[in-house]
């Protein structure tokens, strides 16, 4: 009788031979691995959310003891009038109900926005740091200037008798003056007049205000000249209050963000700083030249006409990190192809265990860029992140591959693939070129490697 063994054959039950569906099978572990590898991505990117919002309220902090993101809306000349109003009011007269005609005095007030409006403002900024988090934070002088056309009230019927004229006053909205360091003053009609706290428009509560003084007996135009000093952080806005506005902001500050409802015309950016110029007239705004308190402009009209400077860099370093998140699962996609192209050309097996702990290792990297990138510069923490990955992944591949020289490919292989994220990182405006260019490469060198294989025949078919 002869003791050799049978192959084992599946049971008769059975409807086929799970051994021509093995590289299906492995195919179908990899993906289920790299589904459960979302589940690290994920947990990395909520560590990634609680740190920016430990640098939102470290950040805040800083600001608020510093100056806030400064808005400037104004000058504005308010000029108070008398008008009536007549009502009519249910009264009990004789032990009936009558409707009686009743006339009140009431006090209005009316805007004024400038005729000709320039702004010329200076950024010095630097930089508070807390712990491991910093804000950019700036002093600003910042002058206004131009002229009022003398206030009309043809438009509303207001008698001239009822016009308030020694109670006219000039202000300008500012979001927060704490950097002012002396008493502000401005020019009125050719006249010093002290500027103080307090702002007169609707929906802006702080600023700054003065008295117009001989407005009445004034003919001509009123001209203006503001001189302010401000602290601020991050960013600088201005509002189109003149029918004709021009804005210029210079600052040593070398990577400026233009934000807003209007674009500057002009720009000149160097690694020195910025000169930004900004001409817009009333037409690209919602809101009128005058108006009274019972057609009032609202703030959030105003609001939507802002227009400045930001300074903070387009992305910073959490960022940065965010980004490459989004693209764990590519990395993991190629380097568990990469492997499994190892398994079928080189005649290796590499177990689902293998697999999953690479995939570990590549969630790892991204926790270890964010933490890096904390005390390091974004470069310098990726490169080291993609380094240790890189050499771990490696040495764990000698004994997994069988081989030093299929290691060496791995590592290779495996920095090509750091070194491709990290030029889609950079290049913003490319990336999805960059990276559908990649992506088309590796699968065209997958097809190449494999065009030969039978699967059939591997799998024994």
């Amino acid at each position: 009788m002869s003791d050799a063994r049978t192959p084992d054959t599946p049971p008769a039950w059975f409807p086929f031979d799970l051994r021509r569906l093995s590289t299906v099978l492995k195919l179908a572990a990899i993906g289920f691995l790299m589904l459960v590898l979302l589940i690290p991505l994920a947990m990395v990117d909520s560590v990634l959310g609680e740190r920016l919002q430990r640098r939102d309220a470290a950040v805040k902090e800083m600001t608020a003891s510093w100056g806030a993101e400064q808005v400037v809306v104004g000058p504005v000349l308010v000029v108070p009038y008398r008008y009536t109003q007549r009502t009519w009011k249910d009264q009990v007269v004789n032990g009936r109900t009558e409707r009686v005609e009743t006339v009140q005095a009431l006090t209005g007030r009316a805007y004024f926005l400038p005729a000709v409006l320039k702004a010329d403002g200076r950024l010095d900024p630097s930089r508070l740091s807390r712990g491991i988090y910093e804000s950019v934070v700036y002093r600003s002088a910042v002058t206004l200037s131009g002229h009022f056309a003398r206030p009309a009230f043809d438009e509303w019927k207001v008698d001239a008798q009822d016009v308030l004229w020694d109670d006219a006053e000039m202000t300008v909205a500012v979001s927060d003056l704490r950097g002012a360091q002396q008493a502000l003053m401005a020019t009125v009609g050719g006249a010093p007049v002290p500027l103080k706290p307090g702002s007169r428009l609707d929906g802006f509560v702080t600023g700054v205000h003065a008295r117009v003084n001989d407005l009445k007996n004034r003919a001509g135009d009123v001209p203006f000249e503001i001189a302010l000093a401000f602290n601020g952080s991050r960013s600088l806005r201005f509002a189109p209050a003149g029918t004709s506005t021009e804005v210029i902001v210079r600052s040593t500050w070398p990577d400026p963000s233009f934000q807003g409802a209007f674009l500057p015309g002009q720009r000149d950016i160097s690694g020195q700083g910025f000169t930004a110029r900004w001409q817009v007239s009333e037409y690209g705004r919602s809101y009128p030249q005058q108006w009274t308190d019972t057609t009032a402009v609202t703030a959030a009209a105003i609001n939507a006409s802002l227009f400045g400077v930001d300074l903070v860099p387009a992305l910073d370093a959490y960022r940065y990190v965010e980004r490459s998140i989004k693209y764990g699962v590519l990395v993991i996609v190629l380097v568990f192809a990469a492997f499994f192209l190892a398994e079928v050309l080189g005649n290796v097996r590499v177990h689902p265990v293998q697999y999953t702990l690479v995939g570990a290792a590549l969630c790892l990297f991204y926790l270890g860029v964010l933490a890096l990138s904390e005390v390091l510069s974004f470069d310098a923490a990726y490169w080291a992140g993609a380094a240790a990955a890189t050499l771990m992944i490696s040495l764990y591949a000698v004994k997994m591959l069988g081989s030093v020289r299929r290691a060496l490919a791995a590592a290779a292989g495996l920095g090509t693939v750091y070194g491709f994220l990290f030029v889609v990182l950079r290049l913003q405006d490319f990336s999805l070129l960059v990276g559908t260019a990649g992506l088309t490469l590796a699968l065209a060198l997958v097809m190449y490697l494999t065009r030969n294989i039978d699967w059939y025949a591997r799998d024994g078919g």
